[in-house]
Formats: C-alpha cells, sequence, structure tokens
C-alpha cells in the first residue's frame, strides 16, 4: 500500500465529511483588536475634525478584546514588540462561550 499525498488525503477526508487539517490550518482568518465602541449621531461625525476626540465606552487598563472575523476569542493588554504594538492574552473565551455569542 502506498503512502497518500496531502492532496489524495485532503480528498479522502472530505469523502469522509471530514475536513483534512491542513486545509484547515492553511485557511485565512482576520485579526483585529478592539479598544472600544462609540455610537454618535451623523451630525457629530460631521464635524468631526483633526484632533477631535471620540470618547470610547471602555475605561483606561480594562483588556482590549482580540476578534478573529469579528468573533471575540481573546482579550489582553497593548505591548511594544521592536518598536510595534502587540497583545499580550490575559484570557481566552472559552469555546463554549463563544458559540453562545453566535
Amino acid at each position: 500500500m502506498s503512502a497518500l499525498t496531502s492532496n489524495e488525503a485532503s480528498t479522502e477526508a472530505t469523502e469522509k465529511g471530514q475536513i483534512h487539517t491542513d486545509v484547515l490550518q492553511n485557511i485565512p482568518v482576520t485579526l483585529s483588536i478592539e479598544v472600544g465602541r462609540a455610537q454618535i449621531k451623523i451630525r457629530d461625525l460631521m464635524r468631526l475634525t483633526q484632533g477631535s476626540v471620540v470618547e470610547l465606552d471602555r475605561i483606561a487598563g480594562e483588556p482590549l478584546d482580540l476578534l478573529v472575523n469579528n468573533t471575540v476569542v481573546a482579550q489582553g493588554e497593548v505591548v511594544l514588540v521592536n518598536d510595534r504594538y502587540g497583545i499580550r492574552l490575559t484570557r481566552v473565551v472559552p469555546a463554549s462561550e463563544r458559540l453562545d455569542n453566535l
């Protein structure tokens, strides 16, 4: 019996109703960090200029949300990594909690 190539294994797994892990792991997702939100009227939006300040719904020091495809999966704090922003995860949202929020 010969070894299956990645494509053959993927096809075989799909035929059995399963997704091959190589295929799943190569699906691109969008990560974003949410600092906070604000709701304002269009009139106020149109008045914004350079230097305007928009107050957000989060208190300073509260954890930021890490979203994957617009779903919160973790929370953390801002860190600097080689002059770039990063996030240190302080809480990973359990899968059961993420499913409740869908």
